[in-house]
């Protein structure tokens, strides 16, 4: 079997705009999915009973069935009840309530192995409640869980792929439409790896730099 690699590399527009895609996938689900994973898991640990409830709920589903079986329910279940998504906004909405669950979990730890003693000290400097989550338990427990919470961002960068199903035009979807232009499955395939094999060190790397200096560093 002989490779070709220069065909499909010729339809180099498509396969920028398809990574261009999943760059801005990832770039709007990733802070708004975090953000969503800490209010619920300030919910689960801090909140009221029928709030518990109501998060834990959300969690379990999420993490109970598969991705592409929410992103189905979002683009093509959603529009039954009226409310109809485009193929980037559903796909953006499932990969932050995938990663919400899932970063709600990775928190919630993280924010259980607070001492108690720290706790106290806040509140004898007259912190009110967001203050002391805020400042004295968020910042630590997300050192303790940031190894966790970035391979979860990963995680849902690379399930982006699934969203080609939906006609969401990232770069696995470039990749199926170049294959089946071209005939060279192969090589599209070859490069698709790559460039999410590319596109999951750089963010790994860039996650774990700025999580000290940016996040919970100060």
């Amino acid at each position: 079997m002989s490779l070709d690699f220069i065909v499909v590399l010729g339809q180099w527009p498509m396969l920028l705009k398809g990574l261009a895609l999943t760059c801005l996938l990832t770039a709007i689900s990733a802070p708004v999915g975090t953000c969503l994973g800490i209010a619920c898991a300030w919910s689960r640990v801090h909140g009221a009973t029928w709030l518990r409830a109501m998060v834990g709920t959300y969690v379990e589903i999420i993490r109970n069935t598969p991705f592409i079986i929410q992103l189905f329910f979002i683009f093509f279940g959603l529009p039954a009840m009226g409310i109809k998504l485009s193929a980037e906004t559903a796909s953006i909405l499932a990969m932050v309530l995938n990663l919400g669950a899932y970063a709600c979990e990775i928190v919630r730890a993280g924010i259980e192995t607070t001492h108690p003693g720290q706790i106290e000290a806040a509140q004898s400097l007259a912190l009110n409640r967001w203050q002391i989550f805020t400042r004295v338990v968020l910042p630590p427990s997300l050192a303790r869980v940031w190894p966790a919470l970035v391979s979860q961002i990963i995680i849902v960068m690379l399930g982006s792929a699934v969203c080609g199903q939906i006609s969401t035009e990232e770069i696995s979807y470039a990749a199926n439409l170049i294959a089946s232009r071209t005939f060279r499955s192969m090589e599209s395939y070859i490069i698709v790896t790559l460039a999410y094999l590319g596109l999951a060190v750089a963010l790994r790397q860039a996650l774990n730099w700025a999580g000290p200096r940016f996040i919970f560093g100060r």
